[in-house]
């Protein structure tokens, strides 16, 4: 088991990243959660992680901090949940959103996130609210970060392809290429072209999920 990695940041494509351990680059995928947590390239970086071995493949998955790390592994023990859609279901909404939606019984938020249909809600309802309090995370603060927090997204170069990487990383999230392509073409349209592929995505989901 491969719990935690620490290492150079030698690449970052929503959702994946590399990480460089002393010569040897571990691919990575990550919750836009922690994306937006990310230092620049060529800086230090500490994950918590949770290997996955299928037949066909072998999954790593990393997490800023050990409570988001939790969440996820205790989503993927729910019905009909796997390491795929609970990524998609932690990037697509705040731990105190989800919390609240648990506690709520609020179907009709978690039905806007790509995959989880009413059945998947109403199981995650059921199944998690339990786990919720054992995780403490009935005061937990959000894992996505405020404007103010995180890199300088001010300092990011205009790049011709973050609309696409946006895009991309949207598709690999669950989200349909149409879906994906007009929410990212409606943030461009307000942030204009300075903005980083982290930043139209995390707009983005604000404005599916929201």
């Amino acid at each position: 088991m491969i719990g935690r990695l620490k290492g150079e940041l030698i690449e970052k494509q929503p959702p994946q990243l590399v990480i460089d351990v002393q010569g040897v680059g571990y691919e990575v995928e990550a919750s836009m959660n922690t994306f937006y947590r990310l230092p620049e390239l060529g800086s230090t970086l500490t994950l918590f992680t949770h290997f996955v071995v299928r037949e066909d493949a072998q999954l790593l998955y990393g997490f800023y901090d050990k409570e988001e790390r939790s969440l996820f592994r205790t989503l993927i023990k729910a019905n009909g949940v796997g390491p795929k859609l609970a990524i998609t279901i932690l990037s697509g909404i705040s731990t105190s959103e989800f919390v609240r939606c648990v506690n709520d019984g609020d179907t009709a938020s978690l039905i806007k996130l790509p995959g989880v249909g009413k059945k998947t809600a109403e199981r995650l309802i059921v199944e998690m609210k339990d786990k919720i309090k054992a995780l403490g995370l009935e005061t937990s603060g959000d894992f996505e970060l405020s404007a103010a927090d995180g890199p300088d997204m001010a300092s990011f170069e205009p790049q011709a392809d973050n609309r696409a990487e946006a895009e991309s990383a949207l598709v690999a999230l669950g989200y349909k290429p149409v879906q994906a392509t007009k929410a990212i073409e409606q943030v461009f349209k307000t942030l204009g072209s300075s903005a980083s592929s982290e930043e139209l995505i995390r707009h983005a989901l604000r404005s599916m999920v929201g």
